[in-house]
């Protein structure tokens, strides 16, 4: 393609790319990809970008690309979503793995967390991905084992991509900028007795040990400046104790979700938890750190531009293992992941690829 050719291009058609959105989306549903599980839609994502000439890289279920004419002298923006799901749960009652369509919203497991963010992103790159012009590069990465924070997920891909100056990860935010996130932490706790026979004065109950060391978790409150958000969540999720009816338990094991901000760091929070609780417990690994963008960063500046809200998120995504700044923006709503026939609105994704564009044009006049 000479100069002149390339002056010529034109970017694909809108409305043809929400249609193919659309059908990327429902295929991407039909094929499970649960996290550690993901090759079927890794490789139905390079396939589809294959039909629009983007050559992809490949390496343990990430797909990653660059726009056309990439140019070394310039910054790298990345464009990042997961196409890994949890598992459905047992209030499903359509099929999960059936694309469904009525009432404008398309239902099925990875609707909304994350499928409508990635076939945004994925619509978005390619409307740019010809461009001559463009004063920064786009990388696209399609990620795995988000939903798990995986070690074969985005972390295993970093030092594969060329640098990156910012990133937007698509999440569900109602196309809102999630500024900053919290970090994640769990922990598996176990509170020991001393086993005895039920009916006699016999044993130490774990379970009313570990009673004691939850009601603290519930209603522990880390200290913070006034009128400002809690920065430490803890939630107690899961519990085990007990063999059968008749024997007092020797151990109660329960497990601590914990989320953080930046104004505790891990071990701060683990001591506090050490001089409070009587329970033993170990830190799970993959622990996830806060993360923020300054609100005078460009991204952030052209998103107001456009109408655009922020916030602090209270749930954490990949934006954790990145060492870049970084928004979380996508289409749909935080509150439906993981939810029993999760579904994604069709006006939510063209509005999604339409601010996507919209985002970065706006950030190409600026430069």
């Amino acid at each position: 393609m000479n100069i002149a050719e390339k002056q010529q291009t034109a970017h694909p058609d809108l409305n043809q790319l929400y249609t193919e959105a659309l059908e990327l989306l429902s295929t991407l549903i039909s094929i499970p990809s649960f996290s550690g599980s993901e090759q079927g839609t890794a490789s139905e994502i390079a396939s589809h970008l294959a039909k629009h000439g983007v050559n992809t890289i490949c390496k343990n279920n990430n797909v990653w690309c660059y726009n056309r004419y990439f140019d070394n002298a310039k910054p790298t923006i990345l464009l990042n979503s997961h196409h890994d799901t949890v598992k459905p749960n047992e209030q499903y009652t359509l099929d999960p793995f059936r694309a469904l369509i009525y009432d404008e919203k398309i239902h099925g497991l990875g609707s909304n967390d994350a499928g409508a963010s990635l076939v945004s992103l994925i619509s978005a790159f390619i409307y740019f991905y010809e461009s001559t012009d463009l004063p920064f590069n786009l990388c696209l990465a399609a990620t795995g084992e988000e939903e798990t924070s995986g070690v074969n997920g985005i972390r295993s891909i970093l030092n594969d991509l060329k640098p990156i100056s910012f990133a937007i990860v698509g999440e569900p935010t109602g196309m809102h900028m999630a500024i900053a996130e919290k970090g994640s932490m769990v922990i598996d706790c176990v509170a020991k007795g001393r086993s005895g026979h039920a009916a006699r004065e016999e044993g130490d109950n774990a379970i009313y040990k570990a009673i004691k060391d939850i009601e603290w978790f519930s209603h522990f409150q880390f200290p913070i400046e006034d009128h400002l958000p809690s920065p430490v969540k803890m939630t107690v999720t899961q519990i085990n104790a007990g063999l059968q009816h008749n024997i007092v338990p020797g151990e109660c094991h329960f497990t601590v979700d914990i989320r953080f901000d930046h104004n505790y760091t891990p071990r701060e929070i683990l001591n506090v938890i050490i001089n409070h609780t009587l329970c033993s417990f170990n830190v799970r690994p993959n622990v996830l750190n806060p993360s923020n963008i300054d609100v005078l960063h460009p991204v952030v500046v052209a998103g107001l531009a456009l109408g655009r809200k922020t916030y602090v998120s209270p749930t954490s995504s990949d934006q954790g293992w990145l060492t870049m700044p970084s928004v979380k923006m996508g289409p749909g709503e935080s509150a439906r992941s993981h939810t029993a026939d999760e579904f994604i609105r069709i006006e939510e994704i063209e509005e999604g690829i339409s601010l996507y564009i919209h985002l970065l044009e706006t950030l190409f006049k600026t430069q």
